[in-house]
């Protein structure tokens, strides 16, 4: 049996489940988020507790038996209390600025790159450095945090670029100048 899978899913108040046959749809003040659901898995909601059971041992039934009880928990995470992911910006004259549903980068670049933010996604820029990114999808925000980080990854030299904020650079020594031979 799963050790994740076995756990069950707490529903705080104001979130509410609906099962359908082909998927889960859970709704809560953060917004609405619906998935597919494998044919493997049952669903069932008692109460304030959703839980998660295969239906038969088979290899793939317990393959995803733990998968599911995870993107369900957190997307009832997601409606409830939301997820964050904080991006460090690091260089002499690296900026950000929020302009409506995009974000206006210089990284120094020839230009200034506008990343248009995803449905569901809020940036908050503080101090010009450190971008705050915040939505209900746990799956979406991490993939335009990666796709920030992207457009300047850090560097292990100077470790100037775009940083998770709990992201540790490991930095490198520079060239050696020394005698020459």
């Amino acid at each position: 049996m799963s050790r994740i899978g076995k756990q069950p899913i707490s529903v705080p108040a104001g979130v509410t489940v609906t099962l359908d046959p082909s998927g889960v749809k859970v709704k809560g003040p953060k917004g609405t988020l619906a998935a597919a659901v494998s044919p493997l898995v049952d669903l069932k909601v008692d109460g304030a507790v959703l839980n998660v059971a295969r239906r038969e041992d088979t290899r793939e039934a317990r393959s995803v038996h733990g998968l599911t009880r995870k993107l369900v928990a957190n997307m009832v995470i997601g409606v409830s209390a939301g997820f964050r992911r904080v991006l460090e910006i690091n260089g002499v004259g690296y900026r950000a600025e929020a302009k409506g549903n995009a974000i206006q980068l210089a990284l120094g670049y020839s230009h200034p790159i506008v990343f248009p933010l995803p449905q569901g996604v809020q940036a908050k820029v503080d101090k010009q450095t450190v971008v705050t990114l915040e939505g209900a999808d746990r799956q979406v925000l991490g993939e335009t945090a990666a796709a920030i980080r992207k457009l300047r990854p850090p560097e292990p030299y100077k470790g100037k670029g775009i940083k998770y904020a709990e992201e540790k650079i490991r930095r490198k020594a520079g060239k050696a100048v020394g005698a020459a031979s």
